[in-house]
């Protein structure tokens, strides 16, 4: 028999869990995807000489879930997980205007699925980075089976494998408190979600960075207005969103409507899925990491002392990851554009359990990460003329640059000789994008190349 020791925690997940099932919970959960980048994206290198001071790194909580893991200096792979709980780091609840602002229910809604999953890869060598955005209703194989479920949504790994370490821990809990159980039974969770996305995209995770839904609301709090662009007017009752068609200027609580929105309902024919919604994350991470490095926000005392109060007490990561190095690695991503693609599905289904999910190809899924963490590099260019036809300087003179407008770089190609005569020398690299540059980011299946304000659905 369960002792009743965690009778609070259990009561919790319960209401959390039978929600989640409700087909009334699909229209209300918050992904917090860009939260979870913006973490990543924020913390340049002068936040790092300023949170020093504060003793940033002194104030999150490190979890035992992940241990060791490569340095930065490596190529290296982190797990962002971005929780639907309405609670913070600790599990208390937040503040009633926290709870206004999301337009998500109050404590008792959500539970702890990773409803926000992404791998980002830093190369060693300062190249490109790439974040892979995992749809939280991909139906996998969960690792470990907990609670004995063996396959499910790759979100719920977590919150299966935290209810079932509550029930164990707390049936033997060898001194520990309920606050004890409760930030082990995390853990198991955490744990559990590595183990499944590793399994999924046949990958190492070296580090993970967790936070909760409250995350992304103080950090847009700290950093508004936000500039985005849609491509056409849209409402939406359940986010409450509500925006024109093209750019505009968010304050926080409208930045959460626009990461959150997954439907239409002005009845104007707008078509929008959850898919779509991975895609306006990504554009919001791009928007907003341009705009804050053309900002000088990192050597705005103010605006880094705001974020980094921000995400205290709504972050966690494992014991091995350097918060330093990661904020010093934050330039390589602005600088080079980081490149966000989104998991193909093959189609919408039904699970055994009667739960809508994504029916994907796993094979075809580890096929394409492998490309993307390992791409080959590009063949030599062919010439039809004899290598003495031109200097061979302008031989292997590049094309010219693409503009800003392009969403993503094409095969592209070295100029022929003859035309490398012809032709003057290519033209600089554009500058960096203004807050008014757009591009339309595209469909959510296409790569999404950062470094502008995308214009998406």
């Amino acid at each position: 028999m369960r002792s009743s020791d965690d009778a609070p925690y259990r009561n919790l997940y319960q209401k959390s869990l039978a929600y989640d099932r409700r087909w009334t919970y699909r229209r209300r959960r918050v992904a917090v995807l860009a939260g979870i980048v913006t973490v990543a994206l924020v913390l340049g290198a002068g936040i790092w000489v300023v949170a020093t001071y504060f003793s940033f790194d002194n104030g999150i909580r490190r979890s035992e879930a992940l241990s060791g893991g490569v340095g930065l200096d490596q190529d290296v792979n982190i797990l962002l997980m971005g929780l639907d709980s309405r609670l913070d780091e600790n599990g208390k609840p937040l503040g009633q205007e926290e709870y206004d602002a999301l337009h998500s229910g109050s404590a008792d809604d959500g539970g702890y699925n990773s409803n926000a999953l992404m791998v980002l890869h830093v190369p060693k060598d300062g190249s490109q980075a790439t974040v892979i955005s995992i749809p939280r209703d991909d139906y996998v194989d969960l690792a470990g089976a907990p609670d004995g479920m063996k396959q499910g949504k790759v979100k719920q790994a977590y919150g299966y494998a935290m209810d079932q370490a509550l029930h164990t821990l707390s049936a033997n809990p060898g001194g520990k408190g309920q606050d004890q159980i409760y930030q082990a039974a995390r853990d198991e969770g955490r744990k559990a979600e590595i183990a499944t996305v590793e399994d999924f995209l046949n990958i190492k995770v070296d580090h993970f960075v967790e936070v909760t839904m409250s995350a992304f609301l103080s950090v847009a709090k700290a950093v508004a207005p936000i500039t985005v662009c849609l491509q056409e007017a849209t409402k939406d009752s359940y986010s409450g969103a509500d925006f024109k068609a093209g750019q505009q200027q968010l304050n926080a609580q409208q930045a959460v409507a626009f990461v959150r929105q997954r439907r239409d309902t002005s009845g104007d024919g707008v078509e929008l899925s959850d898919l779509d919604r991975s895609r306006r994350q990504q554009a919001f991470i791009s928007s907003l990491a341009t705009q804050l490095k053309q900002k000088g926000t990192f050597t705005d005392m103010g605006k880094v002392t705001g974020i980094i109060d921000a995400l205290k007490d709504k972050m966690a990561v494992d014991q091995g990851l350097n918060l330093i190095d990661l904020g010093l690695k934050a330039k390589q991503l602005t600088e080079n554009k980081t490149k966000f693609v989104t998991l193909p599905i093959v189609e919408f289904g039904w699970s055994d359990t009667g739960e809508s999910v994504n029916i994907v190809d796993k094979k075809a899924i580890q096929a394409q990460v492998a490309d993307l963490l390992n791409p080959k590099p590009a063949p030599a260019p062919a010439s039809s003329a004899p290598a003495s036809s031109a200097p061979a300087s302008s031989a292997a003179a590049p094309a010219p640059q693409a503009s800003e407008a392009a969403r993503a770089p094409g095969p592209g190609g070295a100029a022929s000789p003859q035309q490398a005569e012809s032709k003057p020398a290519p033209a600089p690299a554009p500058p960096s994008p203004s807050p008014s540059s757009t591009f339309n980011a595209g469909d959510w299946s296409d790569a999404l190349v950062g470094g502008g304000i995308p214009c998406v659905k």
